[in-house]
């Protein structure tokens, strides 16, 4: 393997529940530090003592939670894991891989929840300022496939129906679709080590790492 990547780095994760990214993610980070790099892996919402407080209520299946309050908690974990982990580690000059980023909340609680996709954008940006993925992987998988990977342990997420999560899948890939540059589409129905030989093959063309 080989690093020929000079500088701070920020990948993103993105696609439904069930696709498979995290799996990925681990992947790329076990890749990354072969090759050299330093790296720092985190998720989303989590990752600092306040963001994983309110990943426990977002995900709490005893909650009803109100559409804006959970778009307002998801905006305010994303604000401090960009404050507190995501910034100082690129201005030193590393690589951060996030298991989920802002474009998570443009498709779940956007185009999935049906809110104003531009008020959602705008929170996205109040949160992290002018930062942006140098590369978004999105994992896209059809909705079957994936709830038979999810079994049958879901957290208040991952029990929403079939139809919302059928936005949101339709909204990541709209996500792709204008921003063609940023966001490359994996196809997630293969073999983790299939998807993961397309994610290598991405890595090299745009960065030059093997």
């Amino acid at each position: 393997m080989s690093a020929k990547h000079k500088g701070p780095l920020f990948i993103t994760f993105e696609g439904i529940d069930g696709c498979g990214k995290t799996t990925q993610a681990i992947l790329c980070h076990r890749l990354l530090t072969g090759a050299g790099y330093e790296v720092k892996m985190l998720r989303e919402p989590g990752s600092t003592k306040t963001a994983e407080r309110i990943r426990d209520i977002l995900l709490d299946k005893k909650l009803d939670i109100d559409v804006r309050t959970e778009l307002l908690l998801y905006e305010a974990a994303r604000a401090d894991i960009t404050a507190v982990e995501i910034l100082p580690f690129l201005v030193e000059g590393h690589v951060v891989l996030c298991d989920r980023f802002f474009d998570s909340t443009t498709a779940y609680q956007g185009y999935g929840r049906k809110q104003d996709i531009r008020m959602v954008r705008s929170l996205n940006k109040v949160a992290v300022g002018d930062l942006m993925p140098d590369l978004t992987l999105l994992f896209d998988i059809d909705l079957k496939t994936a709830q038979e990977r999810m079994g049958k342990d879901k957290d208040r997420m991952e029990s929403q129906p079939a139809a919302f999560f059928e936005r949101v899948r339709r909204g990541f890939l709209e996500i792709a679709r204008k921003e063609r540059r940023r966001v490359k589409v994996v196809d997630a129905t293969r073999s983790i080590e299939e998807v993961f030989a397309e994610v290598q093959k991405i890595l090299s063309r745009r960065f030059g790492i093997k």
